[in-house]
């Protein structure tokens, strides 16, 4: 395919944004994963943008406060390219000390003005609710998000991690152009009720994490997890925590024999799966890494048939993968 492939989709119905068709996580570039590397950063999205990956995720959050001061630097004079997204809601300290969710009116205004500020723009196109306050009715904080469309500093609105009662609550005050939430051939919870709801709403899905959070690459052993110095080894993500590690490491071999059979990486086909969802869906693949995003970015030309995606769905069955995708799910909206 073309370097610059112009490939498209939109998120939303009611209130419809135009995205490429996979989009660039950000997280990873100043947290989480490993240590932060600026300069790999900066060069990555400027890559992803040269390859038509033009939806940047980040959020207030991330660093804390430094992704979008990076992802800013790295769309000054390429703004009209991008499809801004970041988020609010997980509120933390200079820090890093995480101090609770937020959804209060006040908060998404004060929030919203900061972002608009470390982002270096003057408009967000896509505005997330990060996580669900249980403290503030929905309607209330949505509506504060409703105000900030009326003023032009956000063009679309988006939740992540919401349940289905709460995003229906939510589209019936302003319409909502995404849902993001975490999904992948090792996490299809969302299948059951949350992916009917939104499509019966007409309202786009924006899968981060689609490659499990790095296992379905292939490339990760218990060694390397062991070894890193990043979230993953950490009991926050039980699915890399010893004999679920190995469970779901078996899991991964199956998918890689089937990418073998392909001619392409475990993580290419495992992304490939996401995209043959539905042309509503949109996911966006972290890395920090221009080596990774171009293998990423391929992932789009490869085209599956009902045999593969059955034979995918098969060496992956949902009840499977060993582990909670967190181990404290207590900040995931349960509606």
């Amino acid at each position: 395919m073309p370097e610059n492939t112009a490939q498209t989709r939109t998120l939303g119905i009611a209130s419809p944004l135009t995205v490429s068709s996979m989009g660039l996580g950000c997280m990873g570039m100043s947290e989480f994963y490993g240590l932060p590397d600026e300069a790999a950063g900066l060069e990555t999205i400027r890559r992803a943008l040269d390859l038509g990956i033009t939806l940047l995720d980040t959020a207030d959050m991330y660093g804390p406060f430094t992704n979008e001061k990076l992802v800013g630097r790295a769309i000054a004079g390429r703004r009209d390219e991008v499809q801004l997204a970041t988020k609010f809601g997980n509120m933390r300290g200079p820090n890093g000390e995480r101090l609770g969710i937020n959804g209060s009116p006040e908060y998404v205004r004060s929030a919203c003005d900061a972002s608009l500020t470390r982002l270096g723009v003057d408009h967000i196109d896509l505005y997330y609710q990060h996580r669900v306050d249980p403290t503030v009715p929905i309607e209330e904080t949505v509506g504060a998000m409703a105000e900030l469309v009326e003023a032009g500093k956000v063009r679309h609105l988006g939740l992540s991690e919401a349940a289905a009662a709460t995003i229906r609550r939510a589209h019936a005050v302003h319409p909502i152009t995404a849902l993001q939430t975490e999904y992948s051939l090792f996490t299809r919870d969302l299948e059951d009720e949350i992916l009917p709801t939104i499509r019966e709403l007409g309202i786009g899905l924006v899968p981060y994490s689609p490659l499990g959070r790095g296992i379905l690459t292939g490339r990760m052993t218990a060694e390397s997890v062991q070894q890193s110095a990043d979230a993953r080894q950490t009991r926050y993500f039980p699915r890399f925590q010893g004999e679920a590690l190995d469970a779901n490491l078996r899991l991964v071999e199956n998918v890689t024999a089937l990418a073998e059979e392909k001619g392409v990486t475990p993580g290419q086909i495992a992304l490939a799966w996401v995209l043959a969802q539905g042309e509503d869906v949109v996911p966006i693949p972290g890395t920090k890494r221009v080596k990774y995003l171009e293998e990423n970015a391929a992932a789009r030309g490869v085209e599956l048939s009902a045999s593969e995606i059955a034979a995918l769905e098969d060496a992956v069955p949902r009840d499977a993968v060993v582990g909670p995708r967190y181990g404290d799910m207590s900040h995931i909206d349960q509606g």
